[in-house]
């Protein structure tokens, strides 16, 4: 049993920790060595290449809309694309970039084609690869599966890690959601008058669903910043917590209407540049990642899509934690190591 002054002493420790950490300026990210291999507009489309490339089939990876990508590559040790390429795997990453005023009328149309299905393409050329494993996270993987129902290109492998797809489902905003129904609110009006919706508008609603009051992430800190490397990769992550970007008014506007109110991706009514993005044409080998505790998307909005699918190939995993838990241990973790591995084409 600790006596008062072990505590006191464990006490000032734990203090001086959390205030060492919380003025030490923004930590650098992004430090896995990559290449500029194509661009349009704000977007670029990274290649992240293997020491020693030991399977055949790369990896193109979607992020969402809301955040930066970089969660995807936070540091050394703390990093997805690091333990992938570590692990032998050709990584390319399509990041959006920050838009701008100027970007207002990007549909979700264009993300789809005009981002999305160009970059693909880029990856199978600049890969010499003849399949592809296409990996999309939150909205990224939304678009990720709408992408996959429209595809040309060869798509051997589908990875959806927390992505919602049944927009019947919102747990968080139900009343919300009903009123958009119902069409008794007018975010219609309050898109077209903004244009391109500001972060702060963007980070406000996130933290209404994931932490109306933001206290917990620091009471984890306090509760281990004696601890030095963790307190290194809590700066980190809330580096990327307070990293929204603006969102294009046209492709909110679409998203909501299309996908939140009138649920098209699920009842096969949704149509992207005039092809019906029709889940029933994925027949990829299909990893749909879901978490235990994530409060901005549910597992039951991903669920529905393993009956929604032809793949043949298909695996539905439930991660016990929240809505960003992706690698933190310098290594790829075992279920998506193991799936991805015999799904890639090893390189004898």
């Amino acid at each position: 049993m600790l006596n008062s002054k072990m505590a006191e002493n464990i006490l000032s420790k734990k203090l001086q920790g959390f205030f060492h950490t919380i003025q030490q300026p923004e930590p650098e990210i992004g430090l896995t060595p990559r290449t500029a291999v194509w661009k349009k507009n704000k977007a670029v489309l990274w290649h992240y290449a293997p020491a020693e490339k030991k399977y055949g089939v790369p990896l193109f990876l979607i992020y969402s809309l809301v955040n930066q990508a970089f969660i995807l590559d936070l540091g050394p040790k703390n990093s997805l694309i690091e333990a992938l390429t570590n692990s032998g795997y050709d990584v390319y990453l399509l990041d959006f970039g920050i838009p701008g005023y100027e970007d207002k009328d990007i549909t979700m149309d264009d993300y789809i084609v005009h981002y999305i299905q160009k970059a693909v393409r880029r990856a199978l050329y600049h890969a010499k690869a003849d399949e592809i494993t296409v990996m999309g996270f939150c909205l990224g993987g939304t678009f990720a599966a709408i992408y996959a129902a429209i595809a040309e290109e060869p798509v051997k492998n589908l990875i959806l890690s927390v992505a919602p797809i049944d927009f019947r489902h919102f747990p968080s905003f139900d009343q919300w959601v009903k009123a958009l129904r119902e069409n008794d609110s007018d975010v219609d009006s309050i898109l077209d008058a903004w244009g391109l919706i500001p972060a702060p508008a963007i980070k406000a609603g996130m933290r209404l669903v994931t932490s109306p009051i933001y206290y917990s992430p620091y009471l984890s800190l306090l509760s281990r910043a004696d601890n030095e490397e963790y307190a290194k990769r809590w700066k980190q992550f809330n580096h990327w917590t307070n990293g929204h970007i603006p969102f294009a008014g046209a492709a909110l506007k679409q998203v909501l209407h299309d996908l939140g109110i009138k649920n098209k991706l699920v009842n096969g009514s949704l149509d992207i540049y005039g092809r019906r993005a029709d889940l029933g044409n994925i027949e990829a080998n299909l990893l749909a990642v879901a978490s235990s505790y994530d409060r901005l998307v549910p597992k039951e909005q991903l669920l529905p899509i393993m009956d929604l699918v032809s793949s043949k190939d298909k695996q539905f995993h439930l991660l016990t934690g929240g809505h960003a838990n992706l690698s933190s241990d310098g290594k790829v973790p075992a279920y998506l190591a193991n799936w991805l591995s015999i799904r890639s084409r090893e390189i004898k």
